[in-house]
């Protein structure tokens, strides 16, 4: 539950800094820019591909062969949390290609920090949301049936369909400086966006009907 909370809620704090601020450059490699950008996308398309395929009920299913189900959300909390680090750490940066100045750039912070209250918002509208896989742990050691996960609509889900993708596209899309780089992030990670929300769908239609 402690490596869970600690790789699940860390990357996600540290991905939240490097979305405000752009590249951390602590494991910067001398090369060219088609080489940056190379090791880029291979970051994201590593992420991308597990944080889609160990959610799928199929690989859990596989995996409940040899892991007892109530661990299933904590380990995929700590993988997806230790390639989500990883990707920021290693994260080749370009160079700059243009800068938003004055208001423009006062307006996308603030477009930021909006974003970030709303993600934060619809966390909370969800209630009882577990995304580290703590409740199955307490379940499972306190000899308890876990509780079936109930369809609710409240707070911005009263509004948009997936919010908490929503608002992610507004941290994406608001950072004032427009490098190759940052280009490739916003696009992979927005094209995965909408990926999932239909592979996102298609569970919750089959989990509530």
């Amino acid at each position: 539950m402690i490596a869970a909370v600690v790789f699940g809620g860390g990357s996600l704090a540290l991905f939240a800094v490097f979305l405000f601020r752009g590249p951390l450059r602590l494991f910067t490699l001398d090369g060219p820019v088609n080489a940056a950008l190379g090791i880029d996308i291979a970051l994201c398309l590593l992420f991308f591909t597990q944080h889609s395929v160990m959610v799928r009920r199929s690989f859990q299913d596989r995996l409940g062969s040899f892991v007892p189900a109530y661990l299933h959300r904590a380990i995929y909390a700590i993988v997806s949390g230790v390639l989500l680090i990883a990707l920021v750490i290693i994260w080749q940066p370009t160079s700059i290609l243009f800068s938003a100045q004055g208001a423009a750039r006062w307006l996308l912070r603030a477009a930021f920090l909006g974003g970030l209250a709303g993600f934060v918002w619809g966390v909370k509208a969800l209630g009882s949301f577990d995304g580290f896989g703590i409740q199955p742990i307490k379940a499972y050691l306190g000899s308890r049936k876990l509780r079936a996960a109930k369809f609710m609509v409240r707070g911005p889900y009263k509004y948009v369909r997936h919010p908490l993708y929503s608002f992610a596209l507004v941290l994406l899309w608001s950072f004032p400086d427009v490098s190759p780089d940052r280009l490739l992030l916003n696009i992979t990670f927005s094209i995965w966006v909408f990926a999932g929300t239909v592979l996102e769908e298609r569970d919750l239609v089959s989990e509530f009907g």
